[in-house]
Order: structure tokens, then sequence, then C-alpha cells
């Protein structure tokens, strides 16, 4: 599909909203228009949730909590509906391939494989309902004969979603708050609310019961009402630190669970004994994926002085030979950005580097020839001083800066230099220096020789990058509340358990 072609997007009723198990008509008019991030034409249309609807879906999960099927399921018959909605994104893995190029701008052959990515997910969740200890024996040591450790779902669960991709992090959300026996309300980004949409379809069709998963799409000062209700028992947020600031002081005031994933300044930390080529183009590849709009983008390259001219040079190198175009062209490298206010923050970023006198190695600009979509180009800055504002605020675009260091501690020093730790990486010939640098750097990830992230272990940052982890055992802990049960007996099931 090219660019000229009509686009028409794969969802069946953008002007509701799904709550309780239906497709109800909103309580207003209102509307938020979706606009294809290549052309900067309307894609399509969704109504925006207002107060009232954010509590109609807020009510049907509290009430299929409290009085519905859902917690007092077996994990076992619970994973089954994971798995029927995993096979059901699997099967609309297109549409996903569709919609999320417009709404975001990643390339389409990246796009096309998020419905076999969220069927993954959900399937990996769904084998923990065999494996995890939602209920294991202890031996009491204040009294009693027996102890029990027992993991319950939290309870109704506010899952906050960006719009920069979008399914990937629903179902990193959604699925282990199932699987846990929570129900949720998912409120989606006014950019990219397309996926919202797909997941509700793909519950329906899974014949998930009626309110576990209700499915809205509203703007910042409404979406603060599904933070601020007393009826949710916990919010999992992933956007900016600034707004996830202002959630985890809302959930302190009521004492709410929150789960975090905020923003990152990520670093790569340069060994003396690595090829300079090879990093550059590892690093300069990985920042092409969704143009650069990537929390845990390595956008921090940290080098010994003597090095950092070789370096600017191979990444300012690869950076021009990027193929920026449309998404769905198989030649393009990489799309354009989101939106507009998008692109405005990169070329702001761009010219205060500039001024703040970092030597801009290529990039900067707008590609030739491109005058409709957010598109911007590749850039690259060498000399950046890691107090100046490119080095230490969030641009979530594609440019580079790279810091001279003296040697390998102060390396490590620029690195954790941050208020953010979410991602970084090791790049040495040398496996256990690699170790040895990956403990001394604060952050939740650190890769060797790449951006390294993984969902199927844990993920999530130090510091200002967030609380809390999603993906694996990890991501599903915040979904559970511990009880401790102290016994004057054995039950049904224990007799020969040794404690």
């Amino acid at each position: 599909m090219s660019l000229a072609d009509e686009a028409k997007a794969p969802i069946s009723r953008a002007d509701r909203f799904f709550i309780g198990g239906q497709w109800v008509v909103p309580s207003s008019d209102a509307t938020i228009d979706v606009i294809d991030s290549a052309t900067e034409e309307l894609y399509f249309r969704v109504a925006e949730a207002q107060a009232a609807d954010i509590s109609r879906a807020v009510a049907a999960a509290r009430e299929a909590f409290d009085d519905g099927p859902w917690p007092r399921l077996t994990p076992a018959e619970r994973a089954g509906y994971l798995r029927a909605i995993g096979a059901e994104l699997r099967l609309r893995g297109e549409d996903i391939g569709q919609v999320w190029p417009r709404e975001s701008g990643v390339l389409h052959a990246f796009a096309a494989y998020a419905g076999a990515g969220a069927d993954a997910t959900f399937k990996r969740y769904a084998a923990m309902a065999g494996t995890f200890p939602f209920e294991e024996p202890v031996k009491p040591t204040a009294g009693g004969q027996f102890g029990m450790i027992v993991r319950e779902p939290a309870g109704v669960v506010g899952a906050i979603i960006p719009w920069n991709a979008p399914m990937g992090l629903i179902s990193n959300k959604v699925a282990p708050a199932l699987l846990a026996g929570c129900t949720v309300v998912l409120k989606s980004s006014p950019e990219a609310p397309g996926e919202g949409y797909l997941i509700a379809e793909a519950a329906a069709a899974a014949g998930l019961p009626a309110g576990v998963l209700n499915v809205v799409t509203a703007d910042r000062e409404v979406s603060e009402l599904l933070v601020r209700d007393p009826r949710v028992d916990k919010i999992t947020f992933t956007g900016s630190t600034a707004a996830g600031r202002r959630i985890a002081s809302i959930c302190g005031e009521r004492v709410a669970r929150c789960t975090l994933e905020l923003g990152g300044k990520s670093a790569a930390v340069i060994l003396d004994d690595m090829d300079l080529e090879t990093a550059a183009r590892s690093l300069s590849r990985a920042e092409c994926i969704l143009s650069g709009q990537v929390c845990s983008s390595l956008t921090r390259i940290v080098v010994t002085r003597s090095r950092h001219d070789e370096l600017v040079e191979a990444l300012a190198g690869m950076f021009s030979q990027v193929r920026v175009g449309d998404p769905f062209d198989p030649q393009s490298q990489m799309g354009p950005l989101a939106a507009s206010r998008q692109r405005d923050r990169v070329e702001g970023y761009i010219a205060r580097g500039v001024a703040d006198g970092a030597t801009l190695a290529t990039g900067g600009g707008r590609p030739k020839g491109m005058d409709r979509g957010w598109y911007v180009e590749p850039t690259v800055f060498g000399n950046v001083d890691n107090r100046s504002v490119i080095a230490q605020e969030e641009i979530f675009g594609p440019v580079l800066s790279v810091i001279p260091a003296a040697d390998e501690q102060d390396a490590i020093r620029i690195a954790n230099d941050t208020i953010y730790g979410l991602n970084a990486s090791v790049f040495t010939n040398d496996v256990n220096r690699a170790r040895e640098v990956a403990r001394q750097l604060r952050s939740g990830t650190v890769g060797h020789n790449a951006v390294r992230n993984d969902f199927g272990i844990a993920f999530g940052g130090f510091k200002q990058s967030g609380i809390g982890r999603e993906g694996g055992r990890e991501g599903l802990l915040p979904f559970l509340e511990t009880k401790t049960v102290i016994l004057e007996g054995r039950p049904a099931g224990y007799e020969s358990t040794v404690l």
C-alpha cells in the first residue's frame, strides 16, 4: 500500500465505547480526529469519553470484580480466555499493521508483527497459570499450625496507554491483570486509539465476561478522573515522567497502587576495545525504529575523548544514508513522527542543541521533497556537554548525542548522571567487562552491544524512569495483593505437605 491509496480504518464501532461487554453510546457528541502521520489527512474519528463515560466504565469494572465470576475463576480458567484473546489479535495482525503506522509513524514492515507479538504475550501469561504460585504453604513463626501465602487480584485496574506502541503496551498490562483476576478500564491515547478498539473486539470475540475489560478514549483532563476514582484500586501507566509524577501524587493521596513506566535518556557506553563502525551500525539501526519515539532508545552515546570524533563520523555517515519516507514503502528505513506537535518538540530540541554549542554532524532539518507528513531527518550531535538540555531531557525523536568522557570510569559516571534509569548498553568484545560495567549502571535494563529490551523477563526503570516492572513474572506481581493465612490445621489438599 502506498500513500496514494485510500485508507480506511479496520475498526467496526469507532463511534462507541466498549463498556460492560457492550458497545455503548457515548454520553456526548464529542469526537477525536486521528490524523495519518504520513499524509496529515484524517484517518478515522473516534468517540471522546467524558466524565460520565469514565464513571460508567469504572462502574462496570467494579461490578464485574465485586459480583461477577472473573476473580473467582481459577487461574487456569482465566488462562483459557487469554489464549482466545491472543489468537484473535494474531488474526487481526494486518489490521494492526495498517493502524499503527498511520497513528504513530512506525514502519509497516515492523508493525505487521504486532498481532503475533500480542498473541505471544497473552500466551506467556496464560502459561503462568500452571507455574506461578498463587497459593503456597509456609511455616508459621508466631503461632498456628499451618501457614499460607495467597496472592489475590489487586482489584479494578485503570490502564493508561501512550501513543507510540499501543498494542505491545496494552498486552503487557491487560494480559497479567486478567490472569491475576483483576478487571480493567483501558484508557487509550487520543493520538492512537485504534489498538484499544481492536483488543475490545478481540475480547468480545473471545467471550470475555461482561465488564472484565472496558475500553474508552479520552484526553488528559478526563483521564485524570480515572486516576482519582476511589473505585479504581490500581493504576498502570506508561508515558512521560511529568505525567507519571502527577499520577503518582494522586495515587499517593488515596494510597492507590500504581505501576509507572516513564521516560528515559538511556546511555550506550562504548569501551575502548569496541569497533566503532560496528557500534555505530547497531545504534543507528535501532534509533530508526519508530523514528526514535521509544522511551528506551540509546540516545546518549558515551565514548572516550580520543575516539569521539571517529564515532561521530561513523554515526553521521550511517544516519545520513537512512531512507526516510512512506512507512508502507518497503524501501523506507524510517517513517514520520506521530504528530505535528511531536515534530515541533524534536525540532525545538535540535535548535537548542545548536544554540548550546553542540556540533551538528548530520540532519537537523526536514527531509527534502517531503512536504506532507511529520518527518524529520535523523540527527547526530557531537561534543555534547552532559549537563546540556539535549543530554538531559528526553527528546523522543531520532536525535543522538555523543558525549566525550575522560576514561571508562568517567563514562560510567556520565551514564549515571541523569534523573532517568530505564535502559543502557555496554559495547565491548569482552563479556566479562560488559558484566562488570553493567552492574555499575543504574538502569532497569542493561544490554550488550545492542539495544536490548525483554518483556519476557522484565522491563522498567530506576530513578524517575518509573516504579515497578512489566513483562514476565515480575510483570504479574504488581496486579496481585499478598495475603497471609494462618490456620490451626492443614486444609484439604495439603495433607502430605512438609513444612
